[in-house]
């Protein structure tokens, strides 16, 4: 297997997308997704106190890119159709495994938009009548994440604990609503993956379902995450899907 030696760049923040208005309510709402699939990017629920995310290089560096468009999108819903069959690829096994397959939706707290309507909205946007643009997302240079270490515990009186990210769960979707700044602090934790995960498939030995190597990152470093009612997310990179 050879590594991809691709380097964080401008380019890695330019994605296209589509740009859906869907009517619901007497309301309109504005909903972005990939242009395109998500082939190697897939959400999982594991047990009852964790989501497990696996990405290659390639749709890690895409999820990460709309992470931080939804920080910048205060007036959308940011939908990621990351719901993949239960498949044996490197660590997930599916039911075996008690993982339960979930899109996701980033939204920003503005939007204010109410989970339980989700299943109608996305019915709606599946349609094929609501209006549709295909653009291109363009993140400005200075939002390039730097690297950020993999744990740092803050004190729970620390104010930077408000920008956890809080979690609903309604039709098979996964809610992550907060503020632009829980959008920032925790996309680099997605790129580092991507970042560090080819080096390690191309040279180290990995047997799957195994621990020869594990290249992940977690999204929250609060060591109270039970008490503030919150499960951590696990970003794992996926060697099978880099060959």
């Amino acid at each position: 297997m050879t590594a991809s030696r691709a380097a964080l760049t401008r380019r890695s923040l330019r994605l296209k997308i589509n740009v859906h208005k869907v009517r619901l309510g007497g309301e309109e709402y504005r909903v972005i997704s990939p242009f395109g699939p998500l082939r190697n990017g897939a959400l999982y629920r594991y047990g009852t106190n964790q989501y497990n995310m696996y990405v290659d290089r390639p749709d890690g560096r895409r999820i990460g890119a709309l992470w931080l468009l939804a920080a910048r999108s205060p007036r959308s819903l940011v939908y990621l159709p990351t719901r993949a069959p239960a498949k044996e690829f490197g660590g997930a096994y599916g039911d075996e495994w008690g993982e339960t397959p979930l899109d996701l939706v980033l939204a920003h707290r503005a939007v204010q938009f109410r989970p339980s309507r989700w299943k109608e909205l996305r019915a709606r946007m599946r349609a094929g009548n609501a209006p549709r643009e295909v653009r291109t997302a363009s993140l400005p240079e200075g939002e390039l994440p730097a690297d950020t270490p993999e744990i740092e515990y803050a004190a729970p009186s620390d104010p930077a604990n408000r920008n956890l990210l809080h979690q609903h769960v309604h039709a098979e979707t996964l809610f992550l609503t907060g503020g632009a700044a829980a959008f920032r602090e925790s996309a680099p934790h997605i790129f580092a993956v991507t970042k560090e995960g080819p080096p390690a498939a191309a040279t180290e030995l990995y047997l799957s379902g195994g621990c020869n190597y594990h290249v992940c990152r977690s999204l929250y470093h609060w060591p109270d995450l039970d008490a503030r009612e919150r499960d951590q997310i696990h970003v794992e990179f996926c060697p099978p899907w880099s060959r």
